[in-house]
């Protein structure tokens, strides 16, 4: 008789999850990547109509949403989905060489070679970070979405702000939805980030990194 072939248990499957501005890049990208398409001029009266949004979130009493809901509304209802793939470009090729940081690029280089699954996590919008993802090689890519009408931006985000526990949500659906209904707790996670945002990601992380450090190394959690 032949005997049965053995049947080994898969692996329990390996994700890598970055956090964008600040942690892959040197700093944040969003006001940047709007000044480089609306010029200066514009970018500053967009500045100014959202002034006393952007001051109340600065000094923690408007909440982090409301204040970026106020700026999308301002500087992106009606544009055309192709202005924001020429901005994306124009940005791409003027501010973004040179914002990488070595130290986490390698460490997504390493995920990468080792067959990980390796997933963007940023609460900035999908118009531009679509293209980075793919320029970075990414798996996959988990960020504020924009509501789009017709061709054109409304201004208006069409999923929460990824931030804070928004992370956790979104990400926990992920995988859940990539490998399957209670995948969640039994994928191996690491996870890399470096603001107070991306701390509960941290937390669900078998191992976490806190701005290039072990997190939980001396780090309030």
């Amino acid at each position: 008789m032949t005997p049965a072939a053995s049947s080994a248990p898969a692996a329990a499957p390996i994700v890598a999850a970055f956090d964008f501005d600040g942690t892959l890049t040197r700093r944040d990208t969003l006001l940047p990547f709007l000044a480089r398409g609306l010029g200066w001029s514009r970018f500053f009266w967009a500045i100014v109509k959202c002034l006393p949004w952007l001051a109340g979130h600065a000094l923690r009493l408007v909440p982090n949403d409301i204040a970026k809901q106020k700026l999308m509304l301002v500087t992106l209802k009606g544009k055309s989905t192709q202005e924001m793939d020429d901005w994306t470009t124009r940005w791409l090729t003027c501010d973004f060489p040179g914002q990488l940081r070595d130290w986490t690029l390698a460490r997504l280089a390493w995920h990468q070679q080792a067959g990980h699954c390796c997933v963007m996590v940023s609460a900035s919008p999908d118009i531009y970070l679509e293209r980075v993802a793919r320029q970075l090689g990414f798996d996959s890519l988990i960020c504020t979405e924009m509501e789009t009408a017709n061709g054109h931006l409304t201004g208006q985000m069409y999923t929460p702000n990824c931030y804070g526990e928004q992370k956790v949500l979104r990400l926990t659906a992920w995988m859940e939805a990539r490998f399957g209904p209670g995948s969640a707790s039994a994928v191996t996670l690491y996870a890399y980030g470096d603001t107070a945002g991306d701390k509960p990601m941290l937390r669900m992380a078998g191992q976490a990194w806190y701005r290039g450090k072990v997190f939980g190394a001396g780090q309030a959690q």
